[in-house]
This record gives C-alpha cells, structure tokens and sequence, in this order.
C-alpha cells in the first residue's frame, strides 16, 4: 500500500522568500535610520578647484603701484606778473642754480618802481637834512660855550686887573665887571645844561634817523627787487620742467606756475593706497619691488593722510643704491609689508570667499569622493593665503573655487567626468 507523503511548510523555497524579504526589510530600516540625510550635490571635479591646506609662514601685505618721482622738486612761480619778452631755457632743459629761464616786460610795473624809488630817495634826504640839522645845532651850542668861556676868561682877567689897580678904579666899574663875570657863569651853567639835555635828544634822534635811513635802504632794495623779479632764475640745479609750452608775448600773471626745477640724481616713489589701510600704515614700513629680476627694497618715509578718492599717498625710499636705469614716471609693482612674517596655518585665497565669507568651506574626505561642508575661523588675508584660526588643520584639501552654484548642499559627491 502506497504510503502519503506530506508537504513540509519550511520548504527551500520558502526559505530563500523569507530570508530574502527579511533582508530587504532589514537594509531598509537601516537606510532610514542610518543613512546620511544630509543634502548632496553631484558635481564634477574638473570645474573645481582644489587647495591643500599648509604650515607656514603667514606675510601680510598688500600689492601697491607706485611712481617714481624726483626725490626733491621745487615749484617756479611767478613773483611778478608781465609778458614774455625773452626764453633763455625750454623744458626738459638741464639748469644751474641761478640761470635765467624768462625775462618778462611789465612797463607798469617799471614806472611804478620809479616812482617809489624816488619817494624813498625823498625820504632818505630829508633825514640825512634832519640829521645835518641836528648837526648844526650841537656846533651852535658848542661855539655858544666857547664864547661863554671865552668871554668869562677875559673878564676874569679883567677884574684881576682891576683888583690890582684898584686904587685907580672906581668902586662901581670894579662892581660892573664882577657882575659880568658872574652873567657869563650863570649863561654858561644854562647853556651847559641845554647842551647836556640836547646831547640826550641828539642820540635818539640820530639813533630813529639811523634806524630810518636803513629802513629806506631796504625799501629801495625791495623796490629794485621787483624789478629783478621780472627775471624768473632757477632755485636750484636740475631739469627744468615747464607746465606749459611757453611764448614770446605770452601774459604771465603774478604767482602763476611756470613749472618746476627736478634733482634728477635721487629718486622716490609716491605710493597711493586703499584708505582702509590708513590706520596700520606708518613711517618705517617696508616693501619690495622686483626690477629686472632683482629686488630692491624700500622704506615708508613720509606718510599724507589726506584722503582722497578713498586713497591716501606716501612716500617711499630705496634702501640701498635705487636702480641705475629708473626713469622718472616709471610704474613700480610692490610688495608693501604690513608686518613681520609669522607662522600659521594658511589656506590659499579663491573664490569661495564671495559666498562664505570665511565662515565655513568644503573639506574633501581623506578618499576624494566627497566634500563636507565645515564651519572655520580666518584671520588676516594677504594676496595668496588666509590666516587659518580654527577649523582645518595641515594637509587637508579644500574646495577654494567658487561656492556659487551649490546652494544649501552639505555634501558634494565628486565625479571625474567621464571621456567621451
């Protein structure tokens, strides 16, 4: 007799469904309780920029371009106004101390200082009369006493005569003679003391007159200066260098620029900056400029605080011997130090900057399929590297292109693009 068989539940294919479907529910509860629900971004690496985070020595600059000017210059205005009647030197013209560059006519000004130089010369005669007066007076005085004595020393002999023949004289000449000698005493004394007193007013007045006749001297030295002044003469040696082109006839006005005298055998170079920079720029700063592959270095040596257009302007010294063939007006790039090197963590400068504003960037995980996004902290800047505070640490890499198209992403999933 046939026995039955019985189907067993748990066959093998049962087995495998379950198994399987246990499995699924399994990788499923764990992508939704496990997976990164951060949000992502696919993107290309060939349109990033990648930066490798270094140690190092951070130096803080700023890039400047300056022009070379003449290190001394001096201004050639006009001290009198007239036209041009002759031109002894043309700009860019190499000048002494003293040369005649223009000869201006000013006819008004020629009669003006006639009649000056004759109203001094009136003056100075009238105290050169006062002071002749004066002399005259003194020599008055003084034969005045001379006759006094000369007068109380014969009637003082005369009454020792008479004392001697008294006997023969009458008592009221001998009396008239003592009353005259006494007369010519009493003069004199007055007379003495006149002189005395008109010696005292003689001094200052002759000591006014004198200081007078010098003021008068100098007034027509003045006066003929103006004259001389009609001759515009270089201040010191060096090119000259006009600020317009100058004619025969052209009217000059009194204090108007004719142009400037340069010392050509220094140099320096003026250097105008971002005023954003006016507080940490002062005398003593360094900075360098390559010229024809050597560098030089230079020295802040004044510094103009006036702000302009949102620059302010310096001057800046070579340090040692200044190029041999710089020209005047040439362009310098520098390199203008804001302080010592120190070391630090840098992060090469990029784009990134624009969207982040140094707060946070993309590090790129240790086997280069993603970025994550991660809060730092930057401190100073120079052209090439950010000052690293906080955050990232040597040898990691960060995205430094622009974050410009990845939104909100937290996470950049990093694809080589694929050959064609």
């Amino acid at each position: 007799m046939d026995k039955k068989i019985e189907r067993k539940f748990w066959n093998r294919k049962r087995v495998f469904f379950l198994t399987g479907g246990l499995l699924l529910v399994s990788l499923t509860l764990w992508a939704l309780v496990f997976r990164d629900k951060r949000t992502q971004l696919r993107v290309e690496t060939e349109k990033l920029t990648v930066s490798s985070v270094s140690q190092g020595a951070f130096n803080e600059f700023i890039p400047v371009n300056g022009t070379v000017i003449p290190i001394q210059s001096v201004q050639l205005d006009a001290v009198e106004g007239g036209s041009i009647e002759k031109i002894f030197k043309q700009s860019g013209d190499m000048v002494k101390a003293g040369d005649v560059i223009l000869q201006l006519s000013n006819t008004e000004l020629k009669l003006n200082v006639l009649t000056r130089e004759t109203a001094l010369y009136d003056q100075l005669n009238n105290a050169r009369t006062s002071r002749l007066q004066l002399q005259q007076n003194t020599l008055a005085l003084q034969n005045t006493l001379a006759e006094i004595d000369y007068q109380v020393k014969i009637k003082e002999q005369q009454l020792n005569r008479n004392d001697r023949a008294s006997k023969y004289l009458s008592e009221k000449e001998m009396q008239d003679v003592r009353e005259e000698v006494s007369y010519q005493k009493r003069r004199r004394n007055v007379t003495q003391r006149s002189y005395m007193q008109d010696s005292l007013i003689r001094i200052q007045q002759n000591s006014q007159l004198s200081q007078s006749e010098k003021r008068i001297w100098e007034s027509i030295q003045n006066v003929g200066q103006m004259l001389d002044n009609l001759l515009v003469k270089a201040p010191i040696s060096g090119q000259l260098s006009t600020a317009t082109d100058l004619q025969i006839g052209q009217l000059i006005t009194k204090g108007t620029k004719i142009g400037q005298v340069d010392i050509l055998d220094k140099f320096k170079v003026r250097v105008p900056i971002d005023e954003l920079y006016l507080p940490r720029i002062v005398k003593g700063l360094e900075g360098y400029a390559d010229l024809d592959g050597k560098e030089y270095k230079l020295v802040v040596d004044k510094v103009f605080p006036t702000v302009t257009n949102g620059r302010f302007e310096v001057d800046m010294l070579f340090a040692q011997t200044a190029p041999t063939d710089i020209r005047r007006g040439q362009t310098l790039r520098i390199r203008l130090e804001l302080g010592k090197p120190e070391q630090a963590v840098l992060l090469p400068t990029g784009g990134f900057y624009q969207q982040t504003g140094g707060n946070w960037v993309f590090v790129v995980e240790a086997g280069g399929q993603r970025a994550v996004r991660r809060n730092i902290q930057l401190g100073r800047k120079n052209p090439t590297y950010y000052e690293v505070l906080d955050g990232l640490k040597p040898g990691e890499k960060v995205i430094t292109s622009s974050y410009e198209f990845f939104g909100d992403n937290e996470v950049l999933n990093l694809n080589e693009k694929q050959p064609q």
